[in-house]
């Protein structure tokens, strides 16, 4: 079941919507109690730009809509409405989907908290990725506001609840209090807990979580900065997520056999870096043994909705790749192509020129490119082409591509200012978006296909989350890393590249949530409570403020209570 840190216990209704105006997106939304009938409980519900509120009638029995389904708690009413789309409409019919929980913040910025994490995960992540003494803190799965230490003991793991009383304070088992779960973690790794058998059971070092709140990221980085300062190695911090995810690297035992064919091996820039066979992309038409190319599709897998974009990350080109990679191109109907290196770097090739100069055409086996365009930025070059392929039957016979070459980032390095990235992605995407053809992979490479390329296609995803599902989602950087190397082998090679990741995304949430904020200041609402909706009004008189609402806003369950 996910967290239970959408009930936010100590705010009004006005607070609620200026929450969901400012963090949430459409689908949004959060439980609260009921200012107008104690006891009760409102659903708080962003949608359509406005927010609406739904009451939650408690009973004593049970907890319900003032009619409908009836739960034994709010969790599980809750749960059935997220789970359970289509169920929650208003009386017109229209449907009230919740989407996106709009958590209250973590009780703490320690590392070692890991929100809702269950306890099997909990287990099963302490058991493979850890050792003796190791300890975490996660949600209490069965009552709001509890926590659970899981530390590892004996090659077991020990599971104890943290119960956080109506005072704010915390204990464990009825034991000493304290004020804040630091205080109590610290309190018992210096002083072990005991089992009713005898064991001792020491918490020695901290299970960090990479999982975070977005609106938290800025103390994140502010934690992984201060621990990679205070250790003259740099073995903490951001080295410390990224060996980690180095370790998980070693466990993706997926084959790449066909490129390591004889006929195969000159199409490689690298003989080692090669494509996994699962997601590799295959040239079909093509004669027998001549489909290969080192290329994969990367995607999010864990999300569900399909509207998440589709890359193909591949290697530089080779003399001898240049016609399959325009083959590539035609056949997955690519319209943009990222390129993330120079042509030399360091006196070395990196990649082939695969284009024809500015006003000029050329073949490449089936294909012709003309370039019809070229300009440049600061950062980039911008190239149009006009492609066409041979005996085409397909409509339309020739196609617009649009070539990005970004030229700012260093070789063996990162740009000193993630915003010429986020600068560069955003043009990037404003095309994708134009150009309406939502199936059109966007083409990524660098020189070997997998660092600067996985570091662009992350930062990418990770953005995409952020505007799809507001500034309070959770996002995992390691996790999200982990996953595209799933796809191909070693994407974001480096630490600082990995560190890069974590500095583009903070750049990006601090410039949206500057802009959000100015949007909020220059604007004045009104609004009236009903059992419905607070309606966004124009304040005639800072004093006496004009409030109305619409007659139209009827809901499915319920009745008006002013």
């Amino acid at each position: 079941m996910a967290s239970r840190r959408w009930f936010h216990p100590n705010i009004t209704g006005i607070e609620a919507e200026d929450l969901l105006m400012k963090r949430g997106v459409d689908g949004s939304f959060l439980a609260r109690p009921s200012t107008s009938s104690p006891g009760d409980f409102t659903l708080s519900v962003r949608r359509k730009g406005e927010v609406t509120h739904i009451k939650i009638q408690n009973t004593g029995d049970f907890y319900d809509l003032y009619g409908g389904e009836k739960f034994a708690t709010l969790s599980e009413l809750v749960q059935h409405y997220m789970e359970n789309h289509g169920q929650l409409r208003e009386r017109n019919g229209q449907i009230i989907e919740l989407l996106f929980p709009l958590n209250c913040a973590d009780p703490t910025t320690e590392r070692w908290f890991h929100g809702h994490l269950t306890g099997k995960e909990a287990e099963r992540t302490l058991l493979e990725r850890s050792k003796n003494g190791s300890f975490l803190v996660r949600e209490s799965q069965s009552k709001i506001g509890d926590f659970v230490l899981c530390v590892r003991n004996d090659d077991r793991v020990l599971q104890v609840i943290i119960r956080c009383r109506n005072d704010n304070r915390y204990d464990i088992g009825g034991g000493e209090e304290f004020d804040s779960l630091s205080e109590l973690i610290e309190h018992y790794k210096s002083n072990p807990m005991v089992e009713t058998s005898g064991t001792v059971v020491h918490l020695k070092q901290p299970f960090n979580a990479t999982r975070i709140n977005v609106s938290g990221i800025h103390s994140r980085v502010k934690q992984l900065q201060k621990e990679n300062g205070q250790c003259a190695a740099g073995k903490a911090g951001f080295w410390e997520e990224f060996e980690s995810l180095q370790q998980q690297e070693c466990k993706q035992l997926f084959s790449r056999s066909e490129g390591s064919k004889p006929e195969n091996r000159n199409k490689n820039r690298y003989k080692n870096i090669l494509p996994f066979d699962h997601t590799r992309v295959k040239l079909r038409g093509q004669d027998e043994g001549f489909e290969y190319i080192n290329a994969n599709y990367i995607q999010n897998s864990e999300d569900r909705d399909s509207s998440y974009k589709v890359y193909i990350a591949t290697q530089g080109c080779v003399p001898s790749t240049i016609n399959d990679f325009w083959f590539m191109v035609w056949q997955e109907n690519c319209r943009v192509i990222v390129m993330t290196t120079k042509e030399i770097e360091r006196g070395k090739n990196k990649c082939a020129r695969y284009w024809p100069e500015e006003d000029q055409s050329k073949e490449y086996g089936k294909i012709t490119v003309r370039s019809i365009s070229e300009s440049s930025t600061a950062d980039y070059t911008l190239r149009e082409f006009i492609v066409t392929k041979q005996n085409c039957v397909e409509k339309p016979k020739e196609r617009h591509i649009y070539h990005y070459h970004f030229q700012a980032w260093p070789d063996h390095g990162v740009p000193a200012d993630p915003g010429c990235v986020l600068n560069f992605l955003h043009d990037v995407n404003v095309r994708q978006e134009q150009l309406g053809i939502p199936t059109s992979p966007i083409l990524v490479h660098c020189s070997a296909g997998i660092g600067r390329t996985g570091t662009f296609i992350v930062i990418d995803m990770i953005l995409d989350q952020i505007k799809k599902q507001g500034l309070n989602c959770e996002i995992d950087i390691q996790r999200t890393i982990q996953m595209v190397r799933s796809q191909r082998s070693g994407m974001v090679q480096t630490e600082a590249q990995y560190k890069f990741v974590y500095l583009a995304v903070q750049h990006y949430i601090e410039t949206v949530s500057q802009r959000i904020h100015a949007d909020h200041k220059s604007m004045k609402l009104g609004r009236e409570y009903s059992n419905i909706r607070y309606s966004n009004e124009v304040i005639k008189d800072a004093t006496t403020p004009s409030m109305t609402t619409s007659s139209s806003n009827n809901v499915l369950i319920g009745e008006t209570r002013r």
